[in-house]
């Protein structure tokens, strides 16, 4: 065989060769960035999802403060309620005097 044709094949399987090794890479490539777009479209699910669920947690704070100030209200009028009984029985001998001053009030 001739030095040029010679050349001239080893160039070509050369060639095919880097084309081929090429053509791995940027499929690698390819599926890598695909990868990439996938695992950022969960992200950006995931931030969305997020998002909504703590959009609500102002209006639902308000809510509970609320709530929260309702039982403090009562706590505060139970303790009094409380404080009242304890000095009442601190300073009544037996009660009945008591007993028919609450009648007496009642019929009035």
């Amino acid at each position: 065989m001739d030095t040029g044709i010679q050349l001239w094949i080893i160039s070509l399987v050369i060639g095919l060769v880097v084309i081929g090794v090429v053509a791995f890479l940027l499929n690698l490539i390819k599926k890598t960035a695909k990868d990439i777009d996938r695992t950022a479209a969960d992200i950006w699910t995931q931030g969305k999802l997020t998002a909504n669920n703590t959009i609500h947690i102002p209006l639902f704070l308000t809510k509970t403060n609320q709530v929260a100030s309702k039982i403090l209200n009562s706590a505060v009028a139970i303790v009094g309620g409380s404080k009242a009984i304890t000095q009442h029985i601190e300073g009544c001998p037996g009660c009945p005097h008591c007993m028919l001053q609450s009648s007496k009030n009642s019929s009035l």
